[in-house]
C-alpha cells in the first residue's frame, strides 16, 4: 500500500506540475538563504554528511565526482546532520572549515540540518518521500534529474563513484 501511495505522489507530482526539489529554500553553509531551483536544469546528487563518520572519507569521492561532470550540468549538494551517533557535532563554520581544510571541499555546502526525526527538514520529508522510507545513516545520496524529480537512492555503503552511482549521474547527464 506505501509503494502504491508513494506512486500516486509521484504521478500526481509530474502531472500537475510539481518542482520536485526546487521547491525548496535551504540555507548554504554560511547562512545565505539558497533556493535549490538555483541548480535547474543541472543533475544535482543531495547527500547528508557528517565529520566524524566511518563513511566521511566518500568526501574526497564526492568532491572527485563533482569536478569530472561539474562542466557537464552536474552538482553535489551536501547537508550536514548531526542525526545518527552525533557525528557531526560541529558548528556550521566548523563543519566549512574542516570539509575545505581536510577535503578541499568545492562543491555547494549547506547548514546543518536533521534529516530524521520530529524535526526533519521538508526537503529530507520529500526526498523521503519519494521512495525508500527514513534515512538509515549519514551519506545516503539522492539523485536527482534536471526536472528536480528523484531518479535514484543510493545508500552510505555505495560510494559515489561505484559503477552504480556513475552510470545512473551519466545516464542522467545525457
Amino acid at each position: 500500500m506505501h509503494r502504491i501511495c508513494v506512486l500516486l505522489l509521484l504521478v500526481a507530482t509530474v502531472v500537475f506540475g510539481g518542482s520536485g526539489v526546487y521547491q525548496f529554500t535551504m540555507n548554504s553553509i554560511d547562512g545565505k538563504a539558497t533556493p535549490l531551483a538555483e541548480f535547474k536544469g543541472k543533475v544535482t546528487m543531495i547527500v547528508n554528511v557528517a565529520s566524524r563518520c566511518g563513511y566521511t572519507p566518500q568526501y574526497s569521492a564526492l568532491e572527485a565526482v563533482y569536478e569530472k561532470y561539474k562542466d557537464r550540468g552536474f552538482v553535489i549538494a551536501g547537508f550536514p546532520a548531526n542525526n545518527f551517533g552525533g557525528q557531526e557535532p560541529g558548528s556550521n563554520e566548523e563543519i566549512k572549515q574542516f570539509c575545505s581544510a581536510k577535503y578541499n571541499v568545492k562543491f555547494p555546502m549547506f547548514a546543518k540540518i536533521s534529516v530524521l526525526g520530529s524535526d526533519e527538514a521538508p526537503l529530507y520529508r520529500y526526498l523521503t518521500g519519494t521512495g525508500g522510507g527514513e534515512i538509515e545513516w549519514n551519506f545516503t545520496k539522492f539523485l536527482i534529474d534536471r526536472q528536480g524529480q528523484v531518479i535514484a537512492r543510493f545508500e552510505s555503503a555505495v560510494e559515489p563513484d561505484s559503477p552504480e552511482a556513475i552510470a545512473a549521474i551519466e545516464k542522467a547527464l545525457k
